[in-house]
């Protein structure tokens, strides 16, 4: 086979420039594996990329090929005895564009992106996890340090990444706060949440004060959720943003408020991925899906996420053998 199926856009524009094509099956090389696509995840920074944002200055031709979330299963591995061997399951983050997205029936990952699929996650349910989670624990783990008594306020936190920050913040023992609409009260307190703050009719600056952490899944590109964040905070808190351009003078602003502030952007890790992959089998970690398309409706796909109101995760079917 020389040729597969994938969603590509030719150009930079609104959800209808993806479109499906025939072109070249990617080529493994050194330590890289061959996965064929069982099912990819769908993330505000493929909507972003296609509409000319996120990571479109990096593309040096079209068409392009979106998608960092993959599950699926290894065609090709780096030698006979690697542990990712031919026929395991795995599940992963590429790196768009300096690898093909994986809106696609294959995708070349690096071995060191991708680990085994935990066995209690189906295909569509893995391909959810790896941006949204591996974001979630920089942000609550490595930065935030989330442990025992802190005081954490997570904004949009029935999101993709919220969903997950959610959960490990609670997990490593943080008093919890989150954001979200008024439907989402009761699975976001299931989640771990021990106070949520329906955004549309309450200013969550008159119900939060002093927290330690503020983890900022909007920025200020709503409300200047992102400044207001600044006001609930302890002198010194930390404020951890994710979406990129979402809020120019961050620091600027967290200066002159008597706080800290750092952006954050998410690496892929297989190690990472693996610690992730032993808290859903105990349970302690979940995967949602709002919607699950088949591969050729990744426009309609873009559409629902960038309406905002998705609760966790937007998956596309590639493979009809799942």
């Amino acid at each position: 086979m020389t040729t597969m199926t994938a969603m590509v856009a030719t150009e930079w524009g609104g959800p209808e420039v993806l479109s499906p094509a025939d072109v070249a099956m990617p080529v493994r090389a050194n330590a890289e594996v061959l996965v064929k696509v069982m099912a990819a995840g769908v993330n505000p920074i493929d909507a972003k990329t296609r509409a000319g944002r996120g990571v479109a200055g990096a593309v040096r031709s079209f068409p392009v090929i979106l998608g960092y979330d993959v599950a699926g299963v290894v065609v090709e591995s780096p030698y006979e005895a690697h542990p990712l061997a031919v026929g395991r399951e795995v599940y992963g983050m590429s790196m768009v564009p300096r690898f093909d997205g994986t809106y696609a029936e294959y995708a070349v990952l690096p071995e060191a992106s991708v680990c085994p699929k935990p066995a209690s996650l189906s295909f569509t349910e893995a391909a959810g996890v790896p941006v949204a989670a591996l974001t979630a624990w920089g942000m609550v783990v490595d930065v935030a340090r989330a442990h025992e008594g802190q005081r954490m306020l997570i904004h949009a936190g029935a999101g993709g990444v919220g969903h997950f920050a959610v959960q490990l913040a609670a997990y490593f023992g943080a008093h919890v706060t989150t954001t979200g609409s008024a439907r989402n009260q009761g699975w976001l307190r299931e989640l771990g949440a021990s106070q949520v703050i329906d955004y549309t009719s309450t200013r969550f600056e008159d119900h939060v004060h002093d927290a330690d952490v503020v983890i900022d899944l909007i920025g200020n590109v709503h409300d200047d959720t992102g400044t207001r964040s600044l006001s609930v905070l302890r002198p010194g808190g930390l404020l951890v943003n994710a979406p990129s351009g979402s809020w120019p003078t961050m620091r600027e602003d967290a200066l002159e408020a008597g706080v800290r502030a750092t952006g954050y952007k998410v690496s892929p890790s297989g190690a990472t991925l693996a610690v992730l992959s032993r808290l859903f089998e105990s349970g302690d970690l979940r995967v949602n899906l709002d919607h699950v398309l088949p591969l050729s409706e990744a426009a309609e796909a873009h559409r629902l996420l960038e309406e905002g109101h998705t609760r966790g995760k937007i998956v596309l079917e590639v493979s009809p053998d799942q």
